[in-house]
């Protein structure tokens, strides 16, 4: 392509995965600015003969103008801070179109203004980033087919702007998995009366299921497990409205019915108002009795001397009806009882055929594991949902947490 004798389909995909594969080494750059400023020096180093370029600038918007931030290349030094005029016609040119190619015979070239920046020869100039936040002009050397230039920086162009995006995206999910980090327990609260155990495994990088353990007055525990609607941000972020909300009311003593009709009616105003979350908080008592309620969720399996009881007592899910009223029940645990709290990408993971794992499996291996100890009953029931799937994907987040009652013998 040094030549500009055409170009080819296969000559832009050929230029296209060379730019790509020149800018994965720096992928580490955090700063926008920086990466670009990255960029432009890699283009005129290492794709002078591919594109021509002898000279890169960096302009960065501020406000409404845009300002000369960085210079590679060139023949002579350029002061930085250099304003654009708004009304600049290759300026405009470049905004509106994303991309430019103008020769020194164009009428709409100023060349005091050019000379000023240190440009004098035919130039190139593409506008990157969301809301075109940086202008970056080339300087062209030798003859060149438009056709060919436009060709090559169209290719530059989407690369840095996929680069753009990946960083941004990059930044929200990190922030996501803080968010996410943050709803995890780290570990279960010391009981004399109880063993806990949970974990909890997004489909994506951050999801939208949560567990809760809260330390309360007359060493009560409270546990919560709740699964907002879809997976990825949108649900992490309503998971963690959901989880702030109950907390603050059920530490503040407002009581289980209120609290979560205060906090549905929170869900339903949420600017995610679209989604909707389920939730199951139970208190457990030192004498064994755990006062719940079931706002559409999963229901909990307790496994008692051989038999299993569904806790379904509450309501309807969190945020499609801000007047819906909730209820809450008493269910006692005897020493030995097992309870397993769990999400429903446990019981909808799905073999290669399409059927799922279902409550009857999940019952199966709640009978199954009962009596382990509770770290080994939310291993079990994660291993026989995912041995079920045979190597299909995880397609949504997947959360178990499983409380026993410790029997007598072992207090």
């Amino acid at each position: 392509m040094g030549s500009y004798g055409g170009t080819s389909t296969s000559d832009f995909k050929a230029l296209y995965g060379k730019i790509e594969r020149a800018l994965e080494k720096f992928e580490q750059v955090s700063d926008s600015t920086r990466l670009l400023e990255v960029v432009m020096e890699t283009l005129v180093q290492d794709f002078r003969d591919d594109l021509g370029i002898e000279m890169a600038r960096l302009y960065r918007r501020e406000g409404e103008d845009f300002y000369l931030r960085g210079v590679f290349g060139g023949s002579r030094p350029v002061q930085l801070g250099f304003k654009v005029p708004r009304d600049y016609p290759p300026h405009v040119r470049t905004l509106e179109k994303g991309l430019l190619v103008m020769d020194r015979d164009d009428p709409e070239y100023d060349e005091q203004f050019e000379w000023a920046i240190g440009v004098n020869s035919n130039f190139a100039a593409i506008s990157v980033g969301p809301g075109a936040t940086h202008v970056i002009a080339f300087s062209i050397s030798g003859d060149f087919r438009e056709e060919d230039i436009l060709y090559s920086l169209s290719a530059v162009r989407h690369v840095i702007n996929l680069k753009l995006q990946e960083h941004r995206l990059a930044g929200i999910i990190d922030e996501a998995r803080v968010i996410q980090e943050s709803l995890l327990p780290e570990s279960a609260p010391e009981s004399s009366v109880y063993s806990i155990h949970g974990q909890s495994r997004p489909a994506e990088v951050v999801g939208g299921d949560f567990f809760d353990y809260m330390e309360l007055p007359d060493s009560v525990l409270g546990i919560a497990i709740g699964d907002a609607s879809g997976h990825g941000l949108p649900a992490a972020l309503l998971a963690r409205d959901a989880f702030t909300g109950l907390r603050m009311g059920i530490e503040c003593g407002a009581g289980i019915v209120s609290t979560v009709e205060k906090l549905n009616r929170v869900v339903h105003r949420a600017e995610l108002s679209s989604n909707f979350i389920s939730l199951f908080y139970g208190e457990f008592h030192p004498d064994g009795s755990v006062d719940f309620c079931n706002a559409g969720h999963n229901p909990p399996l307790l496994l008692s001397r051989g038999v299993l009881k569904e806790l379904r007592k509450g309501g309807l899910v969190l945020g499609p009806d801000p007047s819906a009223v909730y209820d809450h029940a008493l269910v006692g645990m005897n020493p030995g009882d097992t309870l397993v709290l769990y999400t429903d990408g446990i019981i909808e993971a799905e073999d290669p055929a399409g059927e799922q794992f279902g409550m009857d499996r999940l019952a199966g291996t709640v009978r199954e594991c009962g009596r382990s100890e509770v770290n080994e009953i939310v291993s079990g029931v994660f291993r026989a949902s995912v041995e079920f799937s045979r190597g299909c994907p995880q397609r949504d987040d997947m959360t178990v947490v499983a409380v026993r009652r410790i029997p007598r013998s072992e207090n």
